[in-house]
């Protein structure tokens, strides 16, 4: 099966970092004018240059968010089931190295978390494990799935990549959407992140997304983890990532996420800073280049940012996140995988969002119309 590793080969991370800093001030302008944008455009956009004009275009984002997704921001909260992990990372909380005390959620225990997040009106929740195979495996996935499928009418995933069959296992229980980070698309270092574990099969993460479309799972979800290499230059590989399979997989959807290293047990320092202004316009990069990308943003950045971002080009944010396993109800105090910077509740969250003059969504609308749409069709045929 021809897979991105086919695409990505093609291109050296050098030679992508140095066209993104030799960008003029008359090649934005021209990117800015074009009503529709390719993948150079969007290397265009996140160039340093580029932020000179970062008013102009987050005004373009606003418009073309608003025509695309309406005034709404999708809610969903992330349930961690557990921090083992099989994988020595030198950013995460749940390295194997860190000595610390891990947690697995158990069935009633799982049941619990749920309750918790279904009672502060949640209806998309995402599931998120570290990568142990013997304890959190496919199995273990599709038993959570069942155990809280009746209460959630979206259920996405980000665990450890797993094989077509299994992805196919994971539609078949109900799954909506599927997570997965290459961390850092610079090869050449990558190993130098991720130095045990199957997290350190670059290839095989980076074909990770390929068995997913292939599967037929909804909804695929990429980032970067800013921090770690040059942002300007991983998101650009994240954006040829996204283009490849948005025209290989073209029934599927797919969303962005922009997780920034953030303080957690035992992690390194980042080692690119990427500021706020930074953030802006990286997310007016993806919106001015793909208009049907969705945009998520997380409880990682402060309250102030998510607040202002809100008009520009976001389409889900999480709210009153917990990153440890039993975070909720559980096991309040078992290790994060990292800080999160907003703290505000999903109901301090939800006013914020209409007071800037938008309707925060609990539901996939799309897939509550298709089900209402069934719905009426078997009625008309029977």
């Amino acid at each position: 099966m021809k897979t991105f590793k086919s695409i990505f080969e093609q291109y050296n991370w050098d030679s992508i970092q140095s066209k993104i800093y030799q960008t003029t001030s008359k090649d934005v302008e021209q990117v800015l004018s074009k009503t529709k944008r390719n993948l150079d455009d969007f290397l265009v956009l996140i160039s340093p240059v580029a932020q000179n004009y970062l008013e102009e275009m987050a005004q373009k984002c606003h418009e073309i968010t608003k025509k695309r997704f309406g005034k709404t921001i999708q809610m969903y909260a992330p349930l961690y089931l557990s921090n083992e992990c099989q994988n020595i990372c030198t950013y995460c909380g749940f390295s194997l190295d860190n000595k610390i005390k891990r947690k697995t959620l158990s069935d009633a225990e799982i049941k619990l978390e749920a309750e918790a997040l279904k009672k502060t009106g949640f209806d998309h929740v995402l599931l998120v494990t570290g990568e142990a195979n013997y304890t959190v495996n496919i199995n273990y996935f599709l038993n959570a799935i069942e155990l809280i499928k009746k209460d959630f009418s979206i259920i996405s995933v980000e665990v450890q990549p797993l094989s077509i069959e299994d992805y196919q296992r994971l539609h078949d229980a109900g799954v909506y959407s599927v997570l997965v980070y290459q961390e850092t698309y610079h090869q050449e270092v990558y190993k130098k992140y991720h130095t045990k574990g199957k997290k350190s099969n670059f290839d095989y993460r980076l074909e990770t997304p390929d068995r997913i479309g292939t599967a037929g799972i909804h909804k695929i979800g990429l980032g970067v983890l800013l921090g770690l290499e040059d942002w300007r230059t991983d998101s650009f590989f994240n954006a040829l990532h996204l283009d490849y399979l948005q025209k290989k997989y073209w029934q599927t959807k797919y969303s962005v996420s922009f997780p920034r290293l953030r303080p957690a047990e035992g992690i390194i320092e980042p080692n690119f800073i990427m500021d706020d202004k930074d953030l802006t316009q990286l997310i007016c990069a993806y919106r001015l280049w793909n208009e049907d990308l969705e945009i998520s943003i997380s409880t990682r950045e402060n309250e102030k940012f998510r607040n202002n971002i809100i008009p520009i080009g976001v389409t889900s944010m999480s709210a009153g996140s917990k990153t440890n396993p039993g975070g909720y109800v559980v096991d309040p105090q078992s290790l994060e995988q990292f800080e999160i910077s907003d703290e505000r509740s999903a109901e301090e969250i939800s006013k914020i969002i209409k007071n800037a003059g938008y309707e925060p969504v609990w539901k996939d609308w799309d897939k509550a119309y298709s089900r209402k749409f069934e719905s009426h069709n078997h009625k008309v045929h029977t």
